[in-house]
Formats: C-alpha cells, structure tokens, sequence
C-alpha cells in the first residue's frame, strides 16, 4: 500500500482462503488438487500451475517427506485479481495445511520461502504478501534474496475500510505501467513517507499510518487513472473521515485507514457512492477490518 510497494504489507481480519489436507501413501512427493470452490472455475487442478499447489509442493520438499504425497482442497474466500492478495492467501493456506498434516515441525517463519516461490509464479519475486499472510500484523521485507523479514508492531488496534468494485485490474497489467525511472524529488518524497509509515505503526498512531500510505507521488497516480472513479474514491473517503485513501496492492479495490469501525462505516458508504456515481461501477463487496495480528492459522 502506498510507499510501501513491495516492501511492507499487512494482514487484515475477515475474509481468507482454507485449505485442507490428507496424506496420498500412493503418491510419493506428489500433491494433488482435489477439489477448489469459490473461484468460479477460474484457478488450475494442476498443481504446478496454482498457488496453493506450488506452496504446498514446496513445503513437502522443506519437510523432506518423499514417502508419500497430500491431497488437498482449496476453498477461496478472497477474490481473484482484488488487489487484497489472493495468490498470498492461497499460497499460505496450502504451506499451513501441508505442515501441520506432519506434525507442525516448521515455524510460521519457515514456511515464507515456500509461499514466496508460489508468489515468484504468479505475481513476482516479492513477499510483502505472503509474510503477512502468514505471520499477521505489518511486515517489512528487507530483501527477499537472502530473505530477511522484520515484524513491526502497531499497539492497539487499526481498522481499514476495504471497498472492491467490479472490475478487473491483473497485475501483470498493473505492473507494466509502472515507470522504469523517478525524478529523484520523487524518491527522495517517498523515502520521506516511508519512514513517516514505520513511524505511524511502531506509534500506535493511526493518523499518521493513513496520511503515509495517502502520499505515495510513485505508484499511486500512474495506476490510479486505470482504476474508474479512483480520485473520487479517495476524496470521497477523506471527506467521510478517513486519514489517509490509496490503493490496495495493483487494485482495484481501495483501502482507507480509519481508527473506529463506526467512522469506517460512513467512509465504506462514501466510497461506494464514489465509486457508483463517479466511476460508473457497481460494488463487490464494502467491508470494515482489523488489523490481523495472528496471520495464517488452523481451524479444527
């Protein structure tokens, strides 16, 4: 979000992906996708070819089980092309799954560079999804080779108000517009804002979280004007009370920063205004979260 492309992401409360998992002792070092709901037909069986797939291939080799293979099932709960990090959630389902099908013998922690290969399939090198995915909270991602994570704790709680129209934004597209050089006023302003967001979440201070993540000059204003109706989102959102609108991963649903679920309510219902009358779009969903702070979990 905002200046912190590819660097730092977060996990919100609600909605997420589940994968289950059974052993195949007819199927050494194999996985097999036996079912997937929820993605309207769109995603692959094959394994190879889809995120969980890959994530749940690449836990096995980390728990260097050959002997027999695992079976799983995908249900999605987030939205494909969202913006709201769908491939992360499926990747971090199916590494979650696999390890804990054997006992749970690997941290949360060791299952990043099994979700960052299914990521590096689909969306590119790059794990400021998948850690949060799996680990909760803020994550900033000092390099990804070698990997080396750093968790930032915001104390108390932080809402945002996540809305998704009906539109498609791939990333691979949102990607490719992003320019191949910055003025240097340009990455001298976003370094300047990327401390001001470290500053905001190790604070607690939720204004100064949203005024950062308001002020990317890089990212924002060259996928924004793919995004129907986006400068009036924002503005929309501000007028309703939040601190800061931008963005959520390559779109095209847009994340504002608010402090009380109730303010997030009244800025979710200007957004969605924004987005009908000004962007001509209808609304997938409107939703008020939390701040995740447990990331990847079982559900018994």
């Amino acid at each position: 979000m905002g200046p912190g492309f590819d660097w730092l992401g977060c996990a919100v409360e609600d909605q997420g992906d589940t994968v289950t998992a059974r052993v195949l002792p007819d199927r050494p070092g194999e996985v097999v996708i036996e079912a997937i709901e929820g993605d309207g037909g769109r995603l692959s069986l094959v394994a190879a070819e889809n995120c969980a797939g890959i994530a749940a291939l690449e836990t096995l080799k980390l728990l260097g089980i050959p002997r027999c293979g695992v079976g799983i099932r995908l249900h999605k709960g987030l939205p494909l092309g969202s913006g709201l990090g769908s491939s992360a959630a499926s990747a971090a389902a199916g590494a979650m799954a696999v390890n804990a099908l054997f006992g749970a013998p690997l941290a949360k922690a060791a299952l990043v560079p099994a979700g960052l290969a299914s990521e590096a399939a689909v969306s590119g090198y790059h794990a400021d999804n998948i850690a949060p995915a799996l680990l909760g909270g803020f994550i900033l991602i000092r390099s990804c080779r070698p990997l080396d994570m750093q968790r930032l704790e915001f104390p108390g709680d932080l809402w945002f108000v996540l809305v998704n129209p009906l539109f498609s934004c791939p990333t691979a597209e949102m990607r490719a517009v992003l320019p191949g050089q910055v003025p240097l006023a340009s990455a001298v302003h976003n370094c300047v804002m990327s401390g001001t967001l470290v500053a905001g979440i190790m604070g607690g201070d939720a204004a100064l979280v949203g005024r950062a993540l308001d002020s990317d000059v890089i990212v924002e204003p060259v996928r924004g004007p793919h995004i129907p109706g986006f400068a009036a989102v924002k503005r929309a959102a501000r007028a309703a009370g939040a601190f800061g609108c931008t963005i959520s991963g390559a779109g095209p649903t847009c994340v504002a920063v608010v402090d009380d679920p109730a303010v997030g309510a009244r800025v979710a219902e200007a957004m969605v205004q924004a987005f009908t009358t000004e962007g001509g779009l209808e609304v997938n969903t409107a939703r008020v979260v939390r701040l995740d702070q447990a990331g990847a979990r079982l559900v018994h």
